[in-house]
Parts: structure tokens; sequence; C-alpha cells
């Protein structure tokens, strides 16, 4: 997991080859003139979606996790809390994993929490199990999806 603001995206280009592509869409464009849907930026290799949801008391949050996709996760108003888990660690499937969305659900509690503000983003990769939506209000956000190398 990586907790940044927008305005150092550039030293995480390294980590993985669409990592550019991901964090120029986030930083090329205007964001708040998104409509809520997803946008291609490299066919089905690096996507975002657009999205406003309430947030969501801890509790709610659903614990997930991705095999094939990294998210980078761009807080734009309102404020996130994530909740966060060592994947390896998670041993309670609560839903078993749906290849069609790339995602798995756990019933454990995440080990630890963290708050982004506008402007910060965070990074979860496959081994980062995630509760995200905790907040109250209205919570602004884009979620990039990235093909994490080997997938």
């Amino acid at each position: 997991m990586i907790i940044d603001n927008i305005a150092n995206a550039k030293k995480y280009f390294s980590l993985n080859p669409r990592f550019e592509k991901a964090f120029g869409f986030l930083t090329d464009n205007d964001l708040s003139t998104l409509e809520e849907r997803t946008y291609e930026i490299d066919g089905a290799e690096v996507y975002a979606t657009f999205m406003v949801r309430q947030g969501i008391a801890p509790e709610e949050a659903r614990h997930e996790a991705h095999d094939r996709y990294i998210d980078v996760q761009l807080c734009l108003s309102g404020g996130e809390t994530f909740g966060w888990s060592f994947r390896p660690d998670c041993k309670n499937v609560a839903a078993e994993y749906n290849p069609q969305k790339d995602v798995i659900f756990y019933a454990d509690k995440p080990d630890t929490y963290v708050a982004i503000k506008p402007g910060q983003f965070a990074v979860f990769f496959p081994e980062d199990a995630h509760a995200p939506l905790v907040g109250c209000g209205e919570i602004r956000k884009v979620v990039v999806k990235v093909l994490a190398e080997g997938a």
C-alpha cells in the first residue's frame, strides 16, 4: 500500500510500466468535469472509474482484494478512510473470488485504518486487502485500475 499526494505521482512510475498512464490520467485531466462512469485509458490494461458515494461506518465497509489489478484511488472531495490488512493474513472469505470483477471479499476486520484527504491517493496492490469508502458524507473519487505485472 502507498499513501501520498498526487503531486508526487512521478515517484511511482517505476513500480509498474502502466503507472505513468494511470497517473497521467489523474494529473492531466480536469477531474471536476468527470461524469460518473468508467473511462478507458489503455484498453483493459488501465481504466478509471469516477464515482460519488456516501461514506459508511467502518463495520459496513467490505474488505476486498484483487488478483489481476492494482487500485490507484484518488480522493477528490470529502475525505476517505480505508481499512487495510496484509492479504495473506486474511483467512475468512466472505465471498469467493469473482474473476469477471477481479474481487474477493473477506470477513476479517482490517488491521489498521488510514485516512486520506482531497488530493491524496492510495495504491492497493494484490497483496493488500482494503475496505474503502469509510467516512461521513459524500465522497468523490477516481479509482484507476492498473493491470499488475504478470497478470
